[in-house]
């Protein structure tokens, strides 16, 4: 991600708003109940400002927070320090804002197996912590991804086109999606609010995607200057196309040399009214309010990476049903949610 350096990076700034946030998200976003324990983690490449104001508001509603900054590791999903990995074994609820995430890293899967939820906030800092979370109307954005996910589990198939050349098909998979699910019991992954998507199977993924917002990882990447290009056959990507991004992206991909790191892994859709345009930020980037994101790398099938690229101003269409026009959300359900959050131009 680019840094500019001005009053962002000062500790006063947005400091009111952050410690109203940072409460708003250990009270709605995910409650924290008093005497619970909580592991707040960030690494140094994150914002400690993000992490401590956290900490604080676990604090101040009755939690037991444990603050833990460790060097930034060289991939996503490695296995974090010793003593931070012991420390999520004991943890109720572990709330991540290291850049380089562990979620999918052997440590996240020991904790979620022991009854540990944990709370996805990779690489947030305090701008994007108070658009995202603070200014966010959340209730109107979580019945969003609510209507979003039925309507597209209730589909057989789903089609997504976009003015860079998208054309890509896909057939749900009716089990659902445990991400998305209402209902969940014992450990699991929370993300930020702004997101959803079906449950698609992933060899029926068929068609061109094009990634012309962020990809990430890998680190070289992030806005994307030009479009990559990427052929879908069987769910696998079978060829990489476009300029200097698409050739590092392809030999990032292939250098693993592990199918599973080739297959389309799932497509979520973006909504999140604080996020209009791409920052480099992967969190954010693919919550780009009307983007579609999808992720390579099918981690559950072995793949030892996953990546993550957004296609801005996509057309999709539920069956013979379009609900998102070039990027606007065209069915009424979801036209009218969108009002509720508050969004220009519906």
């Amino acid at each position: 991600m680019g840094l500019a350096i001005g009053n962002e990076s000062r500790d006063d700034y947005l400091s009111l708003e952050l410690t109203a946030t940072a409460l708003k998200l250990v009270t709605e976003v995910r409650p924290v109940r008093p005497g619970e324990q909580v592991l707040v983690t960030v690494d140094s490449a994150g914002d400690m400002r993000a992490a401590r104001a956290t900490a604080a508001a676990v604090q101040a509603v009755g939690g037991v927070p444990t603050l833990v900054s460790y060097p930034t590791l060289p991939e996503p999903m490695s296995e974090p320090p010793r003593p931070l990995a012991h420390a999520a074994l004991g943890a109720d609820v572990w709330i991540d804002f290291a850049v380089a995430y562990l979620l999918y890293s052997p440590a996240y899967h020991a904790a979620v197996a022991n009854g540990c939820i944990y709370v996805c906030l990779t690489g947030m800092d305090v701008d994007m912590m108070v658009r995202t979370i603070g200014r966010v109307p959340y209730a109107p954005m979580e019945e969003m991804a609510r209507v979003l996910y039925r309507m597209s589990q209730a589909a057989a198939t789903i089609r997504l086109t976009s003015p860079a050349g998208t054309d890509l098909r896909m057939t749900v998979d009716k089990k659902g999606d445990p991400f998305f699910e209402e209902e969940k019991h014992g450990g699991y992954a929370q993300m930020l609010g702004g997101q959803t998507g079906p449950m698609a199977h992933r060899e029926s993924f068929e068609g061109v995607l094009v990634f012309d917002g962020a990809i990430w990882p890998p680190t070289e990447i992030g806005i994307l200057r030009s479009p990559v290009r990427l052929v879908i056959e069987g769910g696998y990507v079978t060829r990489v196309e476009g300029g200097a991004e698409a050739s590092i992206y392809d030999r990032w991909l292939r250098g693993f040399g592990h199918a599973a790191a080739m297959l389309v892994d799932h497509l979520c859709y973006g909504f999140n009214p604080g996020v209009r345009r791409p920052s480099g930020r992967i969190l954010e980037d693919e919550r780009i309010f009307g983007c579609v994101q999808l992720g390579i790398g099918a981690t559950d099938l072995g793949s030892p990476i996953h990546s993550d690229g957004v296609v801005l101003d996509p057309s999709v269409w539920l069956d013979d049903e379009q609900i998102e026009e070039a990027g606007r959300y065209a069915h009424p359900d979801l036209a009218r949610l969108c009002r509720e959050m508050g969004v220009a131009g519906y």
